[in-house]
């Protein structure tokens, strides 16, 4: 789609159809003719971004002066789009704009020229032209577009129009989508402005906003007259550092993660600050407010509704908006009544029954669990709530159950989903047994793992552990390093549980795993004593079959926990803000790299704050409904600190790294997969190749050698900047790649957009469809397993069934998890997908070499989304087809909006 890399900084796309508008058509003889249909709003289909197309005559007008110089009549045509909705401030605006373009205030352009004057070596200005029928226009115009134009006077020698400026004399902001200039008897014909930016009130941005034609320019060949304008730009959005950032600033710059505690509101919501020698993390956009009360060093928070800083462009679009407020209003009201228990009773309700928690998909929230009466007789609001919100307050069921309902109780289900399910990047190859802690002994007692090879000989088809090794046919789920060193403060939390576990799978003869092993570790009593760790093995009668399956129920937790702190989040949404911060402050929307990863940065600096504001923060969500609590965060920041690796983060590198692929050049994506019905794997090479196809063929573009790249001053302060600032804590690992040739950088870029992409995609929208049932994957566990000859294994032998529901998490935490995650997997009705033809819309450059070979790459897409159909219809791929088998969709690129558990975004946007 080539409005996805305007030529302006800007986040913000639009999901309509286009407007109808007929072709340019330049002759001498016809009169100008302007016409456009009505645009009718359709959220489930992907919307062009509209450009104005001029196609009156466009008549020379030749002026004799002394020196008898030719002047030539351009006109501009601006496209500006409406709020869908209009309440009555936005009426009262409307009048004092039509006052003030009666006074003059109005909308100012000016044309900026690629070239310099010979004389002043000042660029060749237009002169500035005013829109005088701003309000007029707006009135009349019923559609969702506005379109405006403005004539303007050339020189014969004006050249070719690089860049233009606006002044918004207006009191308010309004968003311009592009631009097009056309000039008859010009070289340049016509020239592009895919602006898609917010155009700020000269009472708030006093300077005049610079907008650059969608022509690439590499640094050094930026013509003459654009140069100072280059530079300017990129110093704006960097800002000075200083003060406290307005809604209206376009302005990108780093900070620590200081704002997620609030020791203002209670001590016990202090939390250290991620970023820094104590504790390395990536940086994430400033926002300059002002300090807490009670803590100099922590900055104070705002609480929704009020909005936390993002440059104004970085926001999100106003279909966006209305969808994700519409699943913030539907998880508070998913919320609400267990809420509301929770605030009239002092004890934690537990689910009664597996039918209770079937009740929440059936009959909503009316809670059958034995609260009703107790809740309706201190709150008979509550019955008129539920009653007039019934359907927002009912779950859709997830997908896990729409299959097989007892699916997840299998051994089999348990392990297909460790590599086609919502975490499919944390299974390792048994290369060592028994498997060794790399934790510090002399604090975490004996490093080896108290599995041996009594307790799984038996499950190894005749073959020795050792014989089993070296056939690739011993796999392992480690949390136990992630986890350990954490344990003993998680469990002094009243209502939280955890072990640090490890899971060892064995490879069959039908390509499926199975579980064969669960080892559920503690920390040592003292320092460097014994570990009281458990080994569970697969059960015999009906006492094993159940603590095997709270066993597996800790493993489970100990996914989700590593899924969320640290896959999910840290290894997309945190380490890509620093490159992208880094990108608008250092790449000019004309360098053809931000060209290229513009569409990858799409809403992701609002995400995260939004995650800053609300799930990651101090008493947030993720800390309300994860087993780790308050340590959540130092959970991702440990990981960050002694695992990460940007290097490791390709897929082919980080299947390597894990031990599941071997490099093999005979193999058609240079790796050979040990579990070859691997859905996640198998499906994201074919996305990897196409992304590393499309991304080496733009970048020979532009660098056909090395000198090329580091001659680059601008792509060298990027990478510099997104290292040395973004991820300063680990700025000197000797692990960073090098930037030195055209093979470097498209490694680079491969892996940012496999990142923000794929491998977001396969993390994130899979977390209601198959997370949704929270027995199968419980976020929260709040009992560790019976110790024989106790109290607790009397009560666990004598019912079972309550014991294990018991260690769920309670209704409130069940709910809350339930609601948020729903939200985090829909998809927007304005989603923008990889593959999408970028050439239907706004031309995103000029180059056409550029647009053709995006287009092999949308077809490449479409043919692996027909590949991955075909596989899931495959019955000899038993993790992805068979009887109750999910297929795994969650790597088809394409998607319809809502919870699809498919369709992959262009970026980190939920």
């Amino acid at each position: 789609m080539a409005s996805l890399i305007p030529a302006q900084r800007t986040l913000l796309r639009l999901k309509h159809p286009p407007l109808t508008t007929p072709p340019l058509f330049f002759t001498q003889q016809k009169r100008f003719r302007q016409t456009y249909a009505k645009a009718s709003i359709k959220p489930l289909k992907r919307r062009p971004l509209t450009v104005a197309a001029i196609s009156e005559e466009l008549d020379m007008v030749k002026v004799k002066t002394e020196e008898t110089s030719v002047k030539k009549k351009v006109r501009a045509a601006l496209t500006v789009r409406r709020k869908h909705k209009e309440d009555i401030k936005d009426a009262i605006a409307n009048h004092l704009e039509g006052f003030s373009d009666m006074i003059g205030r109005n909308v100012v352009l000016e044309l900026i020229s690629t070239k310099i004057d010979p004389e002043t070596l000042n660029p060749i200005k237009s002169g500035e032209v005013a829109i005088k029928d701003w309000c007029l226009k707006r009135n009349k115009s019923k559609g969702e577009h506005v379109v405006y134009t403005v004539e303007f006077m050339l020189d014969s020698a004006f050249g070719e129009p690089g860049a233009i400026t606006i002044m918004n004399r207006h009191q308010r902001e309004f968003f311009l989508e592009s631009i097009a200039v056309e000039g008859d008897g010009f070289e340049w014909g016509r020239v592009h402005f895919a602006c898609d930016s917010w155009i700020q009130s000269t009472k708030d941005l006093p300077a005049k906003r610079i907008l650059f034609s969608n022509k690439p320019y590499l640094p050094n060949e930026t013509p003459l007259g654009l140069r100072a304008l280059r530079e300017k730009e990129l110093k704006d959005l960097r800002g000075d550092g200083h003060g406290v950032r307005k809604h209206s600033d376009r302005i990108y710059d780093f900070a620590t993660y200081n704002d997620l505690g609030n020791p203002d509101k209670n001590k016990e919501f202090t939390r250290p600050i991620l970023g820094g020698e104590k504790i390395p993390y990536p940086r994430r956009c400033r926002t300059g407010r002002h300090s807490m009360d009670t803590d100099m060093h922590a900055e104070s928070r705002v609480e929704k509704p009020h909005p936390l800083y993002v440059p104004r462009d970085e926001t999100f679009e106003e279909l966006k908006q209305g969808a994700f407020s519409a699943g913030r209003l539907r998880a508070v009201l998913h919320t609400l009544i267990p809420s509301l228990i929770a605030n009239i009773s002092a004890d934690t309700h537990d689910f009664q029954g597996f039918h209770h928690i079937d009740n929440l998909y059936k009959d909503g929230l009316k809670l059958k669990l034995g609260l009703q009466e107790h809740l309706f007789k201190k709150i008979p609001l509550v019955q008129k709530i539920q009653e007039s919100s019934e359907g927002m307050l009912r779950y859709d069921t997830p997908r896990i159950l729409s299959k097989d309902k007892f699916a997840w109780l299998r051994d089999d289900e348990f392990a297909r989903q460790m590599v086609a399910g919502i975490n499919p990047v944390n299974i390792e190859r048994l290369k060592v047994f028994p498997p060794v802690s790399q934790l510090d002994p002399a604090l975490y007692g004996p490093q080896e793992s108290a599995i041996t090879e009594d307790h799984i000989a038996s499950h190894l088809n005749g073959l020795t552990v050792q014989q089993a090794m070296e056939d690739g046919k011993l796999f392992i789920q480690d949390y136990h390093d992630i986890y350990l060193p954490f344990v003993d403060r998680i469990n002094k939390i009243d209502g939280r549980k955890t072990y640090a576990t490890r899971t060892i799978f064995f490879l069959g003869p039908s390509g499926t795993l199975k579980p064969i092993a669960i080892e559920l570790g503690l920390p040592p009593v003292q320092p460097g004593g014994l570990r009281p760790s458990k080994v569970l093995t697969p059960p015999c009668d009906a006492t094993t079959n159940w603590l095997w399956m709270l066993a597996k129920a800790h493993v489970n937790s100990n996914d989700a926990g590593v899924h969320q702190l640290v896959n999910h989040w840290l290894r997309t949404h945190a380490v890509m803000e620093p490159f992208i911060l880094a990108a608008h402050r250092q790449l000019s929307a004309m360098h053809p790299v931000y060209k290229l990863l513009h569409p990858h940065m799409r809403y992701t600096l609002e995400i995260n704050a939004l995650a800053r504001q609300s799930l990651i923060n101090a008493d947030g969500v993720i800390e309300s409904c994860f087993t780790p609590g308050p340590y959540v965060m130092e959970i991702s920041a440990s990981y960050y600190k002694h695992f990460w690796r940007l290097d490791q983060e390709t897929l082919p590198a980080d299947l390597i790294r894990r031990g599941v692929a071997v490099e093999d050049s005979t193999k058609p994506h240079g790796i050979r997969l040990l579990i070859e019905d691997y859905p996640y794997a198998n499906d994201g090479l074919l996305l990897w190749s196409s992304i590393c196809k499309w991304v080496d063929s733009y970048v020979s573009l532009y660098y056909p050698n090395s000198s090329q790249v580091l001659a680059d001053s601008e792509l060298q302060s990027w990478y510099h900047e997104s290292v040395h600032v973004g991820h300063a804590d680990l700025k000197d690992k000797p692990w960073w790649p090098k930037l030195a040739s055209p093979s470097d950088l498209s490694s680079l870029l491969s892996t940012l957009i496999w990142l923000s992409s794929a491998q977001h995609a396969a993390l994130n929208f899979g977390q209601y469809p198959l997370g949704g049932y929270v027995p199968s994957r419980p976020p929260l566990l709040r009992r560790l397993l019976p110790e024989e000859d106790s109290n607790e294994y009397n009560e666990f032998l004598a019912d079972p069934h309550r014991f294990f529901l018991s260690t769920m998490p309670g209704v409130l935490e069940a709910t809350k998890f339930m609601a948020v995650v729903d939200t985090l997997s829909t998809h927007s009705p304005d989603e923008e997908y990889l593959g999408e033809d970028w050439s239907q819309t706004t031309p995103w450059t000029s180059d056409e070499r550029a647009i053709f070979l995006q287009k092999e790459f949308a077809d490449s897409i479409c043919r692996a989304e027909q590949e991955i159909a075909k596989r899931n219809s495959d019955p000899d791929k038993r993790n992805r087809c068979g009887a109750g088998v999910l297929p795994y969709e969650l790597l088809a690129a394409s998607s319809e909006p809502g919870v699809t558990c498919r369709g992959v975004p262009n970026s980190i946007s939920i």
